[in-house]
């Protein structure tokens, strides 16, 4: 655990302050957590299916805690698209994206959007959770579609792409 971290934990409930904000939330009962010499431990009563499951679940979600108020989390997106663009107006996001109209996005509190070009942009935030629902939500807007390409992406994301018309231009 880094030192700039604090943690509390209570009953099952554990909350972490960092240099980037805090967070907190309930975790499983059946897993009982612990501080021991700057480390957090998990540990599952039984070695039962469903303990291992919880096991490892808590101790995924502590450590992005631990993470996210250390670090943070950003997701990159691009658009791919003529026409296709991304700006900021105050705290929205207003895309273009080949509709009637600009589709205009309010992210929720805690996750912060930079557009650095007019077809790259960034989600950040503290919690994984919601950095990935935010981008899962601005993707969803127009997602990438397999003939040309077009839509919004994840930055690396690679799409599979389908031939299209088998006798287009056969005659």
């Amino acid at each position: 655990m880094p030192s700039s971290v604090k943690v509390e934990l209570a009953a099952n409930r554990v909350k972490v302050e960092g240099p980037k904000g805090a967070l907190e939330r309930t975790l499983p009962a059946q897993v009982s957590i612990k501080m021991d010499d700057g480390q957090i431990l998990c540990e599952r009563p039984t070695d039962g299916r469903e303990h291992r499951s919880l096991h490892g679940l808590t101790r995924t979600l502590v450590a992005n805690m631990v993470t996210g108020v250390s670090q943070g989390f950003t997701k990159h997106l691009e658009l791919v698209g003529v026409g296709y663009r991304v700006s900021k107006q105050g705290d929205d996001l207003v895309l273009n994206l080949g509709y009637s109209h600009p589709m205009r996005y309010t992210p929720r509190s805690g996750i912060s959007i930079e557009v650095a070009d007019p077809t790259h942009f960034s989600v950040t935030g503290i919690s994984k959770e919601d950095v990935g629902q935010v981008a899962a939500e601005l993707r969803k807007l127009r997602p990438p579609e397999p003939y040309k390409g077009k839509g919004v992406m994840y930055r690396g994301e690679r799409i599979r792409r389908k031939a299209g018309k088998a006798g287009k231009g056969a005659k």
